[in-house]
């Protein structure tokens, strides 16, 4: 039988980092959690959960708590993380997360439709008029889709984006689970630093020439009093909060084009069927989340699962494993847009559920079904690049015929 730190080290491989799901499926077969063998480089972790009620417990569970990595007043880009409400443990998160949540009011995405169809059409008008042939869906359509909507609603300037864009793929490299090199950790706080003084200077604009997106608003809180925030606070929100809130979006396009085009019934009826196309954008997330890994260390002695949890010790939850847990999904590989059963975990739940979530399901709502009815031959022309992170996964590069216009 294999043991966890086969599955493990096949997981870490190139093959594993392509195609991670038969390595959860090993762990499932161990359980809904395994502990790790005393070994150095566990120290930090005492088991793996792939089971998804177990997840999804600790999850809810606000005593099970992040435990910031050691040492991180001293690097710029940890200092950044442990000072966002994505990273802290209450009572700072829900003090943070006041702040922000109620820039994702219903009113403010309603106000978002018209902005996602504005963009998502100007995006599908490049794509026709390169006409038929090879185009790179991710660079295209997935990746300025939501960079653009969450820039125009943060109040990001467009002209900014590509600049931006360097500096969070720093980030995100730093984030994968191998990613804690000496040279990723420079690189990464080099981003945030960079990242922290091009948002001062924003907030500095703003105040000078307000406008109606969420850093005007913010602005104007902090500077009456009116939110119990730090302007340094403020700026690693908006750091982390945008990247949140937009990578994960790109990946549920880049992971979902696929999986729509291996089932071509599904393709073409999502125009026109809300309720198919919300059930297709869920069950992408449940196939491809585009985060694989949340950590939750123990507030006190435990057994978790009947795996005896020491105080402190951390618990590695593998979310993609859990939204393939076949004791709640029933043929859990198979695509099904009209699936039964309990939501997915691809945006976490509990206290730290992702605040983007909504606008990133709106986004797959709304502009699927426009880039499927307006590209109905749409094709993938070679094997997609993965990203090769554990942490964020998700297809980096698409290259896809569109087949050509639908013509009236």
């Amino acid at each position: 039988m294999v043991d966890v730190q086969q599955l493990l080290t096949r997981l870490y491989s190139d093959e594993g980092r392509q195609d991670p799901y038969p390595t959860y499926a090993g762990l499932h077969g161990l359980g809904p959690i395994t502990a790790l063998p005393p070994r150095p480089e566990h120290r930090a972790i005492a088991a793996v959960a792939v089971g998804y009620d177990l997840v999804d417990a600790v999850l809810r569970d606000p005593e099970w708590y992040k435990q910031p990595p050691p040492g991180w007043e001293d690097q710029e880009i940890l200092r950044t993380f442990q000072t966002s409400m994505m990273f802290v443990n209450p009572p700072d998160h829900g003090r943070m997360r006041h702040v922000f949540a109620g820039a994702f009011t219903p009113r403010r995405l309603g106000a978002l439709e018209p902005v996602i169809l504005r963009v998502a059409d100007e995006l599908l008008d490049g794509m026709a008029d390169a006409g038929a042939g090879g185009t790179d869906f991710v660079a295209d359509f997935a990746y300025p889709l939501p960079a653009r909507v969450m820039a125009e609603f943060i109040g990001i300037p467009e002209a900014d984006l590509s600049w931006y864009r360097e500096r969070v793929d720093r980030i995100d490299e730093f984030l994968d689970v191998a990613g804690k090199t000496p040279q990723r950790l420079a690189a990464a706080n080099t981003a945030g630093a960079e990242l922290r003084a091009f948002y001062a200077g924003l907030l500095a604009h703003r105040r000078r020439n307000p406008g109606d997106d969420l850093i005007s608003g913010l602005v104007e809180a902090v500077d009456a009093g009116g939110v119990e925030l730090t302007e340094d606070e403020l700026i690693s929100n908006l750091i982390v909060l945008f990247n949140a809130s937009f990578v994960t979006t790109v990946y549920m396009f880049s992971n979902g084009l696929p999986l729509l085009l291996a089932h071509p019934e599904v393709a073409a009826a999502l125009p026109g069927d809300p309720e198919l196309t919300a059930g297709a954008v869920d069950e992408i997330l449940r196939l491809e989340a585009p985060v694989h890994f949340l950590a939750r260390a123990a507030p006190r002695d435990a057994v978790l699962g009947g795996v005896p949890i020491a105080r402190d010790q951390n618990v590695l939850l593998v979310l993609a494993a859990a939204n393939r847990d076949p004791a709640r999904f029933a043929d859990p590989d198979r695509f099904d847009p009209r699936r039964p059963g309990p939501p997915s975990l691809a945006f976490g739940i509990g206290p730290h559920y992702c605040l983007g979530a909504a606008v990133s399901r709106l986004e797959g709502r709304l502009a699927l079904p426009r880039l499927l009815s307006r590209f109905p031959r749409l094709r993938v022309e070679e094997p997609p690049t993965y990203s090769g992170s554990l942490f964020l996964r998700g297809i980096d590069k698409l290259l896809v015929d569109t087949g050509g216009e639908e013509r009236p």
